[in-house]
Formats: C-alpha cells, sequence, structure tokens
C-alpha cells in the first residue's frame, strides 16, 4: 500500500485531496495544527489514516513529521498543503510577518525535512501548493504573493538540484487560483471560484502523474499567462485585488 503525508489535512484543499488519496486505496498521514478536526477525518477511514498534530512555525515540527511517517510505516509522497494569506494594504508588520513565518519559513522547514527523508530512503515525490500569486507581485497582498513567488522559486530550484544529484525524487508545485475554502469567506467577490472537491482531483492526477507544475484550472492558466505579458510599467497601475486565502 502506498503512504502519503498531508499537512494543511484539517480543512479546504489539504482535507479534500486527504480523501482523494483515502477513496485511492492509500495509507494517509494527515497533520495539522487542528486536532478535533484530523480526529473527524480519520474517523472516516480509521484504518487508513493515521494523524499528528504539527505547527509548521514550530520548532521540532521536522520530528513530529517523522513520528508521523514512522506511525503509517513510511512515505512516498510528501504534500504540503498548509499556507496563510491576507490582504494587506496598509501593509500591517504583523500580517506580513505571519505570513512570512508560515508561508516561508514554515515551508522550508517541512520541504527540508521531507527532502532529507526522502534521501535516505533513496526515492520519494514531494509536492506543494505555491498559487498562481507567485506570477507577480499583488499589491494589496505583497507578503503572500512574494511569498508564494519563493515557494515556486524554491520548487523549482530544487527540482533543479535534485536531478543534477542524481536522486530519485520528484518535485512537483501546485498553482490553484481562488479556491472557495474557509478563510475565502471574507464577504468579498472572487471571480472564477474553484471549488475544493474540484481541485483536489486535479491535485490527485497531477501527483500520481508526476507532473512538474500544475495550474488549476484552465482559465487560470489563460490568466497567468495573460500577466506574463503585461509589462512591468504597466504591471504597476494594473488594478489588480485579491483577498484572504488558503492554499
Amino acid at each position: 500500500m502506498k503512504k502519503i503525508v498531508i499537512i494543511g489535512a484539517s480543512s479546504g484543499i489539504g482535507r479534500c485531496v486527504a480523501r482523494e488519496f483515502i477513496k485511492a486505496g492509500w495509507r494517509v498521514g494527515i497533520a495539522s495544527r487542528n486536532e478535533e478536526k484530523l480526529r473527524e477525518l480519520q474517523s472516516e477511514a480509521p484504518l487508513q489514516v493515521e494523524m499528528q498534530e504539527i505547527d509548521v512555525c514550530e520548532e521540532g515540527a521536522d520530528n513530529r513529521l517523522y513520528d508521523l511517517i514512522t506511525k503509517i510505516g513510511g512515505m512516498d509522497v510528501f504534500f504540503l498543503a498548509s499556507g496563510v494569506g491576507f490582504q494587506n494594504p496598509d501593509v500591517d508588520l504583523d500580517v506580513e510577518m505571519s505570513t512570512i513565518s508560515v508561508d516561508v519559513t514554515g515551508f522550508t522547514a517541512m520541504i527540508n525535512a521531507a527532502l532529507n527523508y526522502f534521501k535516505l530512503r533513496g526515492s520519494g515525490h514531494i509536492a506543494a501548493i505555491s498559487s498562481i500569486a507567485a506570477t507577480r507581485g499583488i499589491g494589496v497582498a505583497a507578503s503572500y504573493s512574494a511569498s508564494k513567488s519563493y515557494q515556486a522559486t524554491y520548487l523549482t530550484a530544487l527540482a533543479q538540484l535534485v536531478h543534477l544529484q542524481h536522486l530519485n525524487i520528484h518535485v512537483t508545485d501546485i498553482r490553484p487560483g481562488f479556491v472557495d475554502t474557509p478563510l475565502l469567506d471574507d464577504g468579498n467577490h472572487y471571480p472564477m471560484l474553484l471549488r475544493p472537491e474540484r481541485v483536489a482531483h486535479s491535485i490527485y492526477r497531477a501527483i500520481i502523474h508526476r507532473r512538474h507544475v500544475k495550474i488549476i484550472d484552465w482559465r487560470y492558466s489563460v490568466l497567468v499567462l495573460f500577466w506574463r505579458l503585461i509589462p512591468s510599467f504597466l504591471w504597476r497601475v494594473f488594478p489588480v485585488s485579491t483577498g484572504n486565502s488558503k492554499d
């Protein structure tokens, strides 16, 4: 039986992805800060699922990850779905630093822990959610778009590194658009809103087929292509808005 660990599995995309792999017969390790939500998910398939409370920002999160890997008897795929993001037009420092703590520091610590495990194991697959926001800086969400750009660049660099070092480790960067998760329930209107179940199925297929980069869905692929064509001097005055989100 193949095994996957999913961090950020208590809600939103991570929870739906966990259900996809449970349905496919995988052994699934689920983790997040919300133990109550993890227990609810575990109760849906207690013979397949193990859980572990993990806060990616806390010291010792890597050891908690290794504990979860032991519980499920190994790990073939590591999927990082945890992340935060907020509109912050006032550039409040506490909000910026909180975003960086999760989406940069916590992200790096967890990816590094998974990489070290797979190096010792001799093979594996690292997948993580960045965002289409990695494409360009978005004024009302500076730290969010910057952190997503960091994530996408980090994953690209990691894919190159494991190739250069001849490691049997695959890397997948998932880039969704706006997804209908609880953190988008803030009263704002979001265009082209995606259902988390649909996004989760696309992520499942991207992992199974070992895609390098997966933008979800085709409409956002077109949007990203358009964004990249806009010259920087025009982008600075381009009216782009986003809202609170969690990938």
